[in-house]
């Protein structure tokens, strides 16, 4: 039995700064990784995705050229160059994030950990034979997969997830996507770009449940403008076929409807990686779909058992996740007493354009009873997004109706998050919105229109 100070199960966003830093303080960390360094953000989330749809939107400003007088003689999608260039991004991240932990001291292991016993543990190594563990401090970053959902006929079919999907080397020529919230939508827009036909079947009655019904029909417009095929109060009762042959079944407005494909992507959601664990060894709660459930400064039931990052219940984001280092950092060498109940939650979907949000949505400030007021600005009433052509979208901003304090906003629009972070910072500041209306911003940026944004609440 090997004993450490600290072990972190899980290189996640969270979890590497976190061993890291533990080790850097003079405490022997021990870091379990079963598949590669960098977690889901770095291999299969944020970096390649966001580097493939940076390629997309290339080809995108390709085809459309001669908007802005610049026509062009045609061009090619080297879908296996893209996913090169992905794959080096990764691998460049990846080996940034190997020598980081290696410096400050680390013990890496590649393996599957399983708990023996409340502070024990067991690792199957990757290159045979286990090894046992032990600590008094003990940190969950195994993060989460994508959730199959139980539909008669999928798992009979090859279907893809939105990790195998980015490495598929020929664009799929017909893509049906199950599922309509941030990936499903991403890699919908994403590969529409390169060449395939998509079809995107969501079972609610909007796309992105989760905000406004006006944000999420602008976005709808915006993907149906590329020609991208959006079924919603989409039911799917089965599914055949096989190879590059896919026939989905749904019932959509009382009626029942076949949709073929050559290739199926299902991206209804994730669920936390908890079950190799075996966390019945432990004290540790899980709720009902598996994640680990927390206080609100991220410890378990079961002191001394601490979760970060995507395993535990919340927002799924890598910046929440780093997040949730910096607040266990703190608590623990720094005496901080943070929560996770009063921090911020900003996101932004990485479509083109982009969604950023913060803080609350319209309906949510409406339901929780606090008196609004709405700012509203068209994008094709922004200066900067006339000038470069790039006009869809909007902006919006939720007032308290006595304070003038910002309660949250949603900005569709190139760059969406960059202007919405800017808002966030007013939030945190307290910056009203007549102070942002009145302030100075430079001429002309994206960020000026936030002047015209809260003068709309004069009319």
């Amino acid at each position: 039995m090997q004993k450490f100070d600290a072990i972190v199960i899980g290189s996640g966003q969270g979890g590497n700064p976190l061993a890291k830093k533990m080790a850097e303080k003079g405490w022997k960390t021990a870091l379990i990784e079963q598949r590669q360094l960098g977690g889901t953000c770095i291999n299969d989330g944020c970096t390649p995705t966001k580097t493939m749809i940076a390629s997309a939107r290339i080809a995108h400003l390709l085809s459309r050229s001669e908007t802005w007088g610049v026509p062009n003689q045609g061009y090619t999608v080297d879908l296996p160059a893209i996913v090169a260039r992905k794959n080096n991004v990764v691998e460049q991240f990846r080996n940034s994030t190997a020598k980081s932990l290696e410096k400050a001291g680390v013990t890496i292991l590649y393996g599957t950990a399983s708990f023996t016993g409340v502070k024990t543990l067991s690792v199957a190594l990757n290159d045979g034979g286990t090894q046992e563990l032990a600590a008094e401090h003990i940190f969950l970053n195994t993060g989460a997969a994508p959730y199959i959902p139980e539909i008669p006929g999928l798992r009979d079919v090859p279907y893809l997830t939105s990790t195998t999907l980015q490495d598929e080397v020929v664009v799929p020529p017909e893509l049906i996507i199950l599922g309509g919230s941030y990936i499903a939508l991403e890699m919908g827009q994403l590969y529409r770009r390169l060449g395939s036909t998509v079809t995107i079947l969501e079972k609610s009655p909007q796309l992105m449940s989760k905000e406004d019904p006006d944000v999420a029909a602008v976005i709808k417009k915006i993907l149906e403008a590329e020609d991208i095929q959006v079924l919603t109060s989409a039911t799917t009762e089965k599914i055949t076929g096989g190879k590059d042959n896919i026939q989905v079944q749904i019932q959509t407005g009382g009626k029942s409807a076949a949709i073929t494909g050559t290739h199926l992507l299902v991206a209804t959601g994730r669920l936390p990686q908890t079950a190799a664990l075996r966390l019945g060894k432990t004290n540790v709660t899980l709720d009902e779909k598996g994640y680990v459930q927390v206080n609100e400064q991220l410890e378990t039931s079961c002191p001394g058992i601490y979760a970060i990052g995507d395993v535990k219940p919340g927002p799924a984001f890598t910046h929440i996740s780093y997040n949730d280092h910096l607040l266990l950092y703190k608590n623990l060498f720094e005496e901080a007493a943070l929560s996770i109940n009063t921090r911020q939650l900003p996101y932004c979907m990485f479509t083109d354009p982009q969604l950023g949000r913060i803080g609350l949505s319209e309906t949510r400030a409406r339901q929780e009873g606090y008196p609004v007021k709405v700012a509203h600005l068209s994008m094709d009433k922004a200066a900067r997004a006339i000038e470069t052509g790039e006009t869809a979208g909007f902006m919006k901003a939720i007032v308290h109706e006595h304070t003038g304090q910002l309660l949250g906003a949603a900005i569709i629009g190139t760059e969406g998050g960059e202007i919405m972070t800017v808002l966030q910072m007013a939030m945190l500041g307290g910056i009203t919105a007549t102070q942002l209306r009145d302030m100075i911003f430079a001429h002309p940026l994206y960020a000026e229109s936030i002047n015209n944004l809260f003068m709309t609440l004069e009319k």
